[in-house]
């Protein structure tokens, strides 16, 4: 993926030794390092939102450098009672900021792990032009059907936690996601019949 994980959030005024009393040096050595292992531990997760939103690994890994920067200047992160959730919604957010008029074609999926959901399409894609034509197929989805699916399947968010990423209700995700995988289905089958 190349995204860089920072091992060292250190401020500088603290590092350098300035007029911080050893309270506060430690309250800040100590936020720094909670901070650095959320993003060790979540940056791959930020890295596949964005990714899922802005198709593109170069913008993705801005869009969560941006977003973690973001972070680290404020203190929500502190506060957020769904890991996962919040960091996906601060990345999506980002990421929509980020993304162009149209978006280009979707690079790397044939690469993601898509979780299995059962006999579906993607549970059957298992040679090199049957994923392919999955990749294909999910970028030809309409962006708020693909971009749930990406989510659920790729991330393995639930409903809810993908209805916190993108703002919308559980309910509506949990439609989105059945009519993206009955498209999906009905599209690779059609794929199918006419390689046959």
């Amino acid at each position: 993926m190349g995204l860089p994980v920072m091992e060292s959030w250190v401020r500088q005024d603290v590092a350098d030794g300035g007029d911080v009393s050893d309270g506060r040096r430690e309250d800040f050595v100590a936020r720094d390092t909670d901070f650095a292992s959320l993003v060790k531990r979540q940056s791959g997760l930020m890295f596949r939102v964005a990714f899922a939103l802005l198709r593109n690994a170069h913008d993705a890994e801005d869009a969560v450098q941006e977003a973690v920067l973001k972070l680290y200047r404020g203190e929500a992160w502190r506060r957020m009672e769904n890991e996962k959730a919040f960091l996906a919604r601060t990345v999506w957010r980002v990421a929509l900021d980020r993304r162009p008029a149209k978006a280009g074609v979707m690079q790397d999926v044939a690469e993601m792990d898509l979780a299995d959901g059962g006999a579906s399409p993607e549970a059957s894609a298992v040679n090199g032009q049957e994923r392919e034509c999955l990749k294909r197929l999910i970028d030809a989805l309409p962006d708020d059907l693909r971009q749930v699916l990406l989510l659920s399947a790729v991330e393995e968010m639930t409903s809810r936690e993908v209805g916190a990423a993108i703002g919308i209700p559980e309910g509506t995700v949990r439609t989105r996601l059945m009519r993206a995988k009955a498209e999906l289905k009905r599209r690779y089958e059609r794929e199918q019949g006419r390689q046959r």
